[in-house]
């Protein structure tokens, strides 16, 4: 039997034994009793973890990018304008969807490894009115944190909506709809939630959902959010057909989320992250993301000299753990870890083992368990 690897990239990430065991049970109705209070419950209980009390929130078959098209279409009309702030790849997929659907949009684009700046969005929005602004709160391909908090102070008073990408972040970095005036948080099953991939996630404010209902029409079927309301009402009426088995499991994750503690959970993505960074430093390795924009959910981490990309994926992965390479003009410098969702500290304990024997064996020199010690002392302080 294949060894199981442990799981560290930007998602999906690992699953606990509590959400496999719910993926698997047998498959029932999608408007019986059982599923239906399921349903309830798992959009009751995102709506908990974005700290939401006005607004509706939705579970859909799909993946983030479909979250992403769903935010855009359902809160921009054709003839308006929008705003971008892109932190790397995931703010450019945003443009692409843009495109595709002949919606105008500004971009700022920060440098790869930062976020944009509060006062660039300030300057921004002094300069034209936009119907939204859209930011990533944590981009994979760079591991950048962007300030969501701040661009929300700066939106107020705006008129525009403010639109947050939640899917490296959601669950594991704090996000405070109503507190901070965020309209739509889009996210997925798969990265801090911890739940096997498949479903687009949604939260939108009164307002987003106000917006909605004064579009005569968007360009899409599937993506309407119209369409998908009633069904977020009531389970039992019928739309399409929920997958019933992800979405018990997208449930049994929002529930071990609630049972840690929210604030437990954000702190402990933290420590994780402070953990991995200082077992790292400790071997060599430095990050590409600017110290201040440092996400707790992913890492990426440039190579030592005398470390080459393949050799070190390769040799880990042989160790037990799977990492991700660099994306666009990182690729090949750097590796990507993901530490979201359920991740335990054995688990971190483990991963930094299997990249010091990954290292050993491609004969790198360093400190040899200085990077176990001091993921140690942070964890267990």
């Amino acid at each position: 039997m294949q060894q199981e690897k442990l799981l560290l990239i930007p998602g999906p990430s690992p699953v606990h034994p509590r959400i496999t065991h719910a993926l698997s049970l047998p498959t029932v109705s999608h408007v019986g009793t059982e599923f239906v209070e399921e349903f309830k419950q798992a959009l009751a209980n995102l709506k908990k973890i974005v700290f939401c009390e006005r607004g509706e929130p939705f579970i859909i078959a799909g993946a983030g990018t479909l979250a992403m098209e769903m935010a855009l279409l359902n809160t921009v009309e054709r003839g308006e304008r929008f705003l971008i702030l892109s932190q790397g790849y995931f703010g450019e997929r945003m443009s692409r969807i843009a495109e595709s659907f002949n919606l105008s949009y500004d971009l700022i684009q920060s440098d790869w490894g930062e976020a944009v700046p509060v006062d660039s969005l300030a300057k921004k929005l002094s300069e034209e009115n936009y119907a939204a602004v859209v930011s990533t709160h944590v981009d994979t391909a760079t591991g950048a944190c962007a300030p969501v908090k701040e661009y929300a102070e700066v939106m107020k008073d705006q008129g525009g909506l403010f639109i947050v990408d939640g899917v490296c972040a959601t669950g594991g970095i704090e996000e405070r709809m109503d507190d901070w005036g965020v309209d739509v948080i889009l996210t997925a099953a798969q990265k801090c939630l911890g739940v096997p991939p498949g479903l687009a996630v949604l939260v939108l404010s009164k307002e987003a959902m106000e917006k909605r209902s004064k579009i005569k029409a968007i360009p899409a079927y599937y993506s309407d959010l119209l369409n998908w309301l009633p069904i977020m009402k009531d389970p039992t009426k019928y739309f399409s057909t929920p997958c019933v088995n992800e979405i018990r499991a997208f449930y049994e994750g929002t529930k071990i989320a609630l049972e840690e503690g929210l604030d437990n959970r954000f702190l402990r993505h933290h420590r994780i992250a402070m953990g991995i960074k200082a077992g790292l430093e400790k071997m060599g390795f430095t990050s590409f993301t600017k110290v201040s924009y440092l996400a707790n959910t992913l890492s990426v981490v440039l190579y030592p000299d005398g470390v080459e990309d393949q050799p070190f994926r390769s040799g880990l992965f042989d160790n037990g753990v799977v990492v991700a390479g660099g994306l666009g003009p990182v690729a090949g410098k750097v590796f990507r870890m993901g530490h979201m969702g359920n991740l335990s500290y054995s688990q971190v304990y483990f991963a930094l083992e299997a990249v010091e024997k990954t290292l050993h064996s491609l004969g790198y020199q360093f400190d040899s368990g200085s990077g176990l010690k001091a993921a140690r002392a942070i964890l267990e302080e």
